[in-house]
């Protein structure tokens, strides 16, 4: 399937934007001081959930609405943030949602989820199997599922990338961590449809390489999830449709673990006075780690969520991740 382009992408906007206004993006000075170049963060963490993923949701629900597919029911798998994104959409459409989550999932995430209205489903030990008992749950009751990787999703997320590039059009280097893959699409996206010459660098966890194990070998490889910290970027099987797209289109991809990630929120954090979950601060991370080939280029990051338990949180701050 082609990426949306800049009809698409301007189309998402009016969607998103009937919800919530653009996301604001900084060039922290004490960031760029750190990193040791002019480096802008994109504060996805300023939307109604929190994350960037409700653009998508936002987006997937008025598509099946235009389609004349709104279903009276939906079910979908999540680590959290995509599940907060449709529930938040399902609301807005009247449309039932039920989430399922892997077992020990962030209870601040869960709490989240049921207070947007969704009912949450712990089943499994990782985000694979919680989407398999997901599609299964659909297949019984009739729901429609939601995939985490969908044309529909990629065109809202799209939105995001698309606002960071014309506010900064002099970035260089993008850096996009990888969940699931409708983010780093969105970006690829977003930089074709504005003729963008800025450089896709993919992130993801050290602890879950699906992504950076299937770009090298080119096909869908396995692999096992271990990270304790980036849970949005906790993936055991890359999804063919965004590989084939992120193959072609990433400069290279960053392996960032679950210290760096840990170090990076503390960074992100004492710099901004921002909560970034694990995922959230990936791109910085990224960032950080090739630190010394960036002097003299204009760094963009993201804040793609800030959904992290208190406790957790806690815990990095004090360095006892």
């Amino acid at each position: 399937m082609n990426l949306p382009d800049l009809v698409d992408i301007e189309a998402a906007a009016q969607t998103v934007y009937a919800a919530f206004g653009p996301t604001p993006q900084y060039r922290w000075t004490t960031l760029s001081e750190r990193l040791g170049t002019e480096c802008w963060v994109k504060h996805e963490n300023h939307t109604p959930v929190g994350a960037f993923k409700v653009r998508g949701g936002l987006t997937y629900l008025e598509h099946l609405k235009q389609t004349g597919t709104l279903p009276q029911r939906l079910v979908s798998a999540t680590r959290g943030n995509h599940g907060q994104s449709l529930a938040y959409a399902s609301a807005r459409h009247g449309v039932t949602c039920t989430i399922v989550v892997p077992m020990g999932n962030s209870v601040e995430k869960n709490r989240a989820m049921r207070a947007l209205g969704a009912q949450v489903i712990e089943h499994g030990r990782d985000f694979q199997v919680a989407r398999e008992h997901a599609q299964w749950v659909a297949d019984q009751t009739g729901a429609h599922f939601v995939p985490s990787y969908h044309p529909a999703l990629v065109r809202g997320v799209a939105t995001y990338w698309w606002e960071f590039l014309r506010a900064v059009p002099q970035l260089d280097v993008l850096y996009v961590p990888i969940g699931l893959g409708s983010g780093a699409c969105a970006a690829l996206a977003a930089k074709h449809a504005l003729g963008h010459g800025v450089r896709v660098v993919g992130v993801v966890s050290a602890h879950a390489t699906t992504y950076a194990d299937s770009i090298a070998a080119g096909r869908v490889v396995e692999a096992e999830v271990s990270t304790v910290l980036a849970d949005g970027l906790a993936v055991r099987r890359a999804d063919p449709q965004a590989l084939a797209h992120l193959m072609h289109g990433l400069d290279h991809t960053v392996q960032v673990n679950d210290s760096q990630v840990a170090q990076a929120m503390r960074d992100l954090f004492e710099d901004t006075h921002n909560v970034a979950e694990g995922a959230g601060a990936a791109s910085f991370a990224a960032a950080w780690s090739e630190r010394e080939a960036l002097r003299g280029h204009v760094v963009g990051t993201t804040l793609c969520g800030g959904n992290v338990d208190a406790a957790v949180f806690a815990r990095v701050l004090q360095a006892e991740h």
